[in-house]
């Protein structure tokens, strides 16, 4: 358990064919032993990825007036400014000081008519992009599509590996819950006190992360029964782990690991995790053939928003800020 697999995941994914299944029995072995895999042959443009950096690295660059412009909101898009978040909701390790973080927050686009957003129900409202950088926009959503293709065909190939059909899970992703955070981290400072991170140790909340990191390290994960091991920048690879909802749904089949971050590379660092989650309406409950007479459910069905509002309303001051409204 000294690192992080690599898993070929191939352009395109159908269970008819011997070789998808072995790399869906491939994936899902990652998933249940370490949580984390590196994913390559992915077929994403590594111009498209590198372009989503350089606007993740010019929005940051821009004045912090601009910045705060777009503070983020009760629909939870928008600017996070450094040391505003704790993760006061981790399982793994007792979170008082705020990440060395700062980022922008871009959650699943709605339609203007659309009946969730006239409703302003949780989450549910326009992102906020910045308007001053022009190519931005299309940037970054050329980007984001090509991420939730990847993680629908991920998503396939989890049922696949699960024993399920290969659409099993599809429904569930009808109108996915999403959000692309374009995270900076400062460097480390030398003097700062013990227990302060980039990211403090956590479990992610939802099914799946698609993590792009840039070349500057600082991510490690902490496998069962293990220490905690590196898991460096791989050239032309995203960094899938698994989320809580996912470890749930699976009966603790697949295992959400905890994972952090410490910025020591003496410079800027940047990431761009990427959260696909089913809808906000959908139930979790156990899926068949994870559980049986010697392992029954671990866990009552749960409401995937509930689950969700639950966690940012404890860990986001802004949550305090706004209340009730979403």
């Amino acid at each position: 358990m000294g690192s992080v697999p690599v898993i070929s995941i191939g352009e395109s994914f159908s269970a008819a064919e011997a070789a998808a299944r072995r790399r869906a029995a491939a994936l899902a072995d990652a998933l249940a032993t370490i949580g984390f895999a590196y994913i390559v042959d992915h077929g994403v443009a590594p111009g498209l990825v590198d372009a989503a950096f350089a606007a993740s690295r010019e929005f940051h660059a821009s004045d912090s007036e601009l910045k705060r412009s777009l503070a983020i909101n009760e629909f939870h898009r928008g600017y996070m400014g450094l040391a505003t978040s704790t993760i006061v909701t981790s399982s793994v390790a007792r979170v008082t000081k705020p990440n060395l973080s700062e980022s922008l927050m871009l959650m699943h686009e709605l339609a203007p008519d659309d009946p969730d957003l006239l409703a302003r129900k949780p989450l549910q409202g326009p992102n906020q992009w910045p308007e001053w950088l022009p190519s931005f926009r299309p940037t970054i959503s050329a980007y984001i599509a090509a991420l939730d293709a990847v993680a629908r065909r991920l998503i396939r190939m989890i049922a696949v590996g699960l024993g399920l059909g290969e659409d099993a899970l599809d429904r569930y992703f009808a109108k996915p819950t999403t959000f692309l955070r374009l995270l900076h981290y400062p460097p480390h400072p030398p003097d700062a006190p013990g227990g302060q991170f980039g990211a403090a140790p956590h479990t992610d909340y939802g099914i799946i992360t698609i993590l792009a990191q840039d070349s500057q390290g600082g991510l490690e994960v902490r496998p069962r029964h293990a220490d905690w091991i590196a898991a460096p920048p791989l050239p032309g690879a995203f960094v899938l782990n698994v989320g809580d909802m996912l470890a749930r749904w699976t009966n603790g089949r697949f295992v959400s690991t905890p994972h952090r971050v410490v910025n020591r590379s003496g410079g800027d660092r940047y990431s761009l995790p990427y959260f696909f989650d089913t809808g906000m309406d959908e139930v979790i409950a156990c899926l068949p053939g994870c559980s049986d007479a010697a392992n029954p459910p671990r866990h009552p069905p749960v409401r995937y928003g509930d689950y969700l509002m639950e966690r940012l309303e404890k860990n986001y001051a802004y949550r305090q800020r706004v209340g009730a409204g979403g």
